[in-house]
């Protein structure tokens, strides 16, 4: 793996520094982006409910009463079972509001500050820059031996058939 990243390192940094200064290009876009994701990761069972343990725990030092209202309903138990299917709530509302809200609010920010045309940009820059570090690179004398032994083994595997 970590040959691997040292292998794609330059392609990485042309990624991260396109989309750097894209969004320093639109401020806005950042937070944007950053609510999309947030949206995306409220999807996630796991996710969601750990955060929305943490924002009560936190809401908790400040406002135990508020905290209190924070906590998901309870669903009536029949014969042992829980009666309905447990749905995932975060601050004590349905899961669906805070994701149809982010999605929301994400879409008017990326409308308004024009950030998924410079996304786009950004992406097609990088993906440019990629193509022509990769045209242009010379291998190094290790991957140029390597290249050669294997090349030399598959002739000589077809010599030895004979």
């Amino acid at each position: 793996m970590q040959s691997l990243l040292v292998f794609f390192f330059f392609n990485l940094l042309i990624l991260f520094s396109s989309f750097g200064l894209g969004f320093l290009r639109r401020p806005v876009a950042i937070l944007a982006a950053m609510l999309t994701a947030l949206s995306i990761a409220f999807l996630n069972d796991s996710f969601a409910g750990t955060f929305s343990e943490k924002v009560t725990r936190t809401v908790r030092q400040f406002s135990p009463h508020l905290a209190a209202k924070m906590r998901p309903p309870l669903t009536p138990v029949i014969r042992g079972r829980p009666s309905a299917k447990r749905t995932i709530h975060i601050c004590g509302r349905p899961r669906w509001v805070f994701v149809f809200i982010f999605s929301a609010v994400s879409f008017i920010l990326w409308y308004v500050s024009c950030g998924l045309l410079t996304v786009l940009w950004a992406l097609a820059i990088a993906l440019l820059a990629t193509i022509l570090h990769a045209s242009f690179r010379t291998p190094n004398l290790k991957a140029r031996l390597n290249t050669f032994r294997e090349e030399f083994r598959a002739v000589w595997r077809n010599y030895s058939e004979l």
